[in-house]
């Protein structure tokens, strides 16, 4: 009988995997831009200024960034399959919580739990990275699952539109919470990877005194010693430490723009555009549609034409059609155009994204280089926020704060990204029988 980590990975639970990922990413994400979908609504109910409410959307990414920084540990420690159950659980309590919250202190401090929704990208990305690792078009199946967060802003909005004038903000969050723990149930049948497997078991090994079959174990599953204690510190050796560098500040600046044209949207549009709240959902609802197109084809570009150029192209077409957005006509038509091209090409590189990540790090640091660079995203979600709330407290007005605070911190991020290492474009594994190994 083979050893767990040596049993193939079939095409239906390939299939499988990849579903509960999806939702996972889905109802995770629902519950992260949920607040921001509705912070206008929060704002009006607690009497807080357009300035106020966006200085506690960045007190809550700074919770956020403190919460994201233990799902690199549970994901070496505790393992792939059951840091995506506590992520998906930790999104739900965020949802549900949200309902109870007396003022911008608890809230504050509840909202921060979303921090683990945020990050089970990480965990998807890690888990199926080494779920697809001899799967055909490995980038444009990831994409499929990345898409889960146009759909979960998609899903947010959509709902929002339908449940609160029937129940309000509050409950509306409450609702949120339900089937993120019915995903959790189902990720709980989810199997373990087989990277995840082998590296217990070197350790078991190692443990137990056993440092022959350690090394071998770790050397035929492309393991070494490195990928068993690897350390931040790793990613900052002189091979490695601009590409760290840059792919860190990417995630920076373009989670700057992420706060403002995603999570910030209702307050960008209503404020910068003129729209009504009832219309920005709408507005919402049918971009993120568009956005969902944008991952399926820069994950599939990516498959052909390469993932760091993929990721540079969308970033810099984003950069300016925010700009078009922002500077131009205020008619529903131009909007809802712009707009969703927008998120198109702000959103959806990162299909080519997270697994360019992967690709560009040394097996034994990869881990540990995905975390270190994807935790600036909270980090640019406080700096996006701060920024457009110091530009708004001092009497610029909406649209050209979003431009400095998101437009040009999008195109930045592009251009930091020419710093990172040059990845071959992938050459796709053969196909794999439906039910046979993947």
């Amino acid at each position: 009988m083979s050893a767990p980590w040596e049993r193939p990975v079939t095409g239906r639970t390939i299939a499988f995997v990849s579903a509960v990922c999806f939702a996972a990413w889905v109802f995770s994400v629902y519950d992260f831009t949920l607040f921001g979908t509705l912070l206008p609504v929060i704002a009006e109910d607690f009497g807080w200024s357009t300035a106020f409410s966006t200085a506690v959307n960045t007190w809550v990414s700074v919770g956020v960034f403190v919460v994201s920084l233990v799902v690199g540990t549970l994901l070496d420690r505790q393992g792939r399959r059951r840091a995506l159950i506590i992520t998906v659980l930790g999104a739900a309590l965020s949802s549900g919580l949200t309902g109870l919250a007396v003022g911008a202190v608890s809230l504050v401090l509840i909202r921060s739990l979303s921090g683990f929704g945020f990050s089970e990208e990480v965990v998807n990305a890690v888990y199926l990275n080494e779920m697809y690792a001899k799967a055909k078009r490995r980038g444009f199946l990831y994409s499929l699952v990345q898409s889960g967060w146009p759909i979960g802003a998609l899903v947010a909005a959509g709902l929002t539109a339908i449940l609160l004038p029937l129940l309000g903000w509050r409950w509306t969050f409450v609702v949120a919470m339900v089937p993120a723990i019915l995903v959790a149930v189902v990720a709980s049948r989810l199997p373990e990877s087989p990277a995840f497997l082998a590296l217990k078991e070197v350790r078991r090994r190692r443990e137990a005194g056993d440092e022959t079959g350690a090394g071998e174990l770790a050397r035929s599953q492309g393991l070494d010693e490195g990928a068993t204690h690897a350390g931040v510190r790793d990613v900052f050796t002189p091979a490695l430490r601009r590409h760290t560098i840059c792919l860190a500040a990417a995630w920076l600046f373009n989670w700057m723009a992420i706060q403002v044209f995603s999570v910030l949207g209702t307050t960008v549009l209503t404020d910068a555009k003129g729209i009504s709240f009832d219309n920005s959902l709408l507005i919402l609802v049918l971009a993120n549609a568009v956005g969902f197109c944008g991952y399926l084809v820069h994950g599939a570009i990516g498959d052909r034409l390469g993932r760091r150029r993929t990721i540079i192209g969308g970033w810099l077409l984003g950069g300016l059609v925010s700009l078009v957005m922002l500077f131009g006509p205020s008619s529903a038509g131009f909007v809802i155009v712009t707009y969703a091209l927008t998120l198109f090409f702000l959103t959806g590189p990162y299909a080519a994204l997270l697994f360019y990540m992967g690709e560009s790090f040394p097996a034994e640091v990869r881990g540990v280089g995905t975390n270190v660079a994807h935790v600036m995203g909270p980090v640019g979600g406080i700096a996006g926020s701060g920024v457009l709330s110091a530009l708004l407290a001092a009497g610029m007005t909406a649209g050209p704060a979003a431009a400095i605070a998101g437009s040009a911190f999008l195109l930045l991020s592009a251009v930091v990204m020419l710093g990172t290492r040059h990845v071959p474009a992938p050459v796709a594994a053969p196909v794999a029988p439906v039910g046979g190994a993947a």
